[in-house]
């Protein structure tokens, strides 16, 4: 009996790794397909099938395009952020390890977890569709794009050194005392959303600035993705991990600078 906890925990990362892994192969082979546009942020309309599905539905137009990058979307935080929330999803594990719905239970976590992303995302995207329709209705910013990107690699450097930054951080740092002050047991489904909700939201809250690197360089490009997995997993989950945040600022900021400085220089 004394193995039965470890067997378990074994089990447990085992399904977790092969639920990640499995994120990261379907994003990779949708990539590879015609559809790939859609993981990467592309034009909807420039695809026949997805196009006649449009045409087919009610406020296809939009339906469509949503639900699909809202899959992509799904599929890049089950492959970047869950490895970030081990911690949390291992300590949730042991306090529900004992009851009959412990598999239910962490599966509403994760959804939970999951759905916070997901607004963050589909919200992200909107606004990432309108300014691409303004930039393109405006002929100053066709000539100079690369201002957005410059902007979002700035603003994401800066937002490292912000009060926001370091209170949301220290949440996701502390998955124990998150989840003791949020399990009480007696509606236990309702309990296992709301930690992985709120614990999602914290980690919006942490990440969203680099998550919107991302749009600058490519939502599709999976070397970013692991680098930038890498770096978050690092940041909330080594034992020094939230001394990168100013470092990690600082190239940032220097980054950005490196984008104006080789356009203004290519355009004297």
């Amino acid at each position: 009996m004394a193995a039965r906890p470890s067997a378990d925990r074994a089990l447990f990362f085992a399904l977790l790794t092969g639920l990640v892994a499995s994120a990261w192969g379907a994003l990779w082979l949708w990539s590879q397909t015609p559809y790939g546009r859609y993981v990467d942020h592309g034009r909807w309309s420039d695809v026949g099938l997805v196009a006649s599905w449009c045409s087919a539905l009610p406020a296809g137009e939009i339906v469509v395009p949503a639900l699909l990058y809202a899959g992509a979307w799904l599929l890049m935080i089950a492959a970047m952020m869950l490895p970030t929330t081990l911690p949390l999803l291992d300590i949730f594990r042991r306090v529900v390890m004992g009851r009959r719905d412990a598999s239910r239970l962490v599966a509403i976590l994760i959804a939970g977890y999951l759905l916070a992303w997901l607004a963050f995302g589909l919200a992200a995207h909107a606004i990432d569709w309108v300014l691409l329709d303004a930039a393109q209705a405006t002929p100053w910013f066709v000539a100079h794009g690369w201002v957005v990107g410059a902007t979002v690699v700035g603003a994401a450097g800066l937002f490292q050194f912000s009060a926001l930054k370091y209170r949301c951080l220290e949440k996701c740092r502390a998955p124990f005392g998150f989840v003791a002050a949020r399990w009480r047991g007696r509606r236990p489904a309702r309990d296992a959303f709301a930690i992985g909700f709120g614990h999602g939201l914290f980690c919006v809250g942490c990440c969203w600035a680099l998550m919107l690197l991302m749009f600058v360089v490519g939502t599709g490009n999976l070397g970013w993705m692991l680098v930038l997995a890498a770096v978050m997993a690092a940041e909330k989950n080594l034992p020094r991990g939230a001394r990168l945040s100013a470092p990690l600022g600082l190239a940032l900021i220097a980054w950005s600078g490196a984008i104006a400085i080789a356009n203004l220089g290519f355009a004297a």
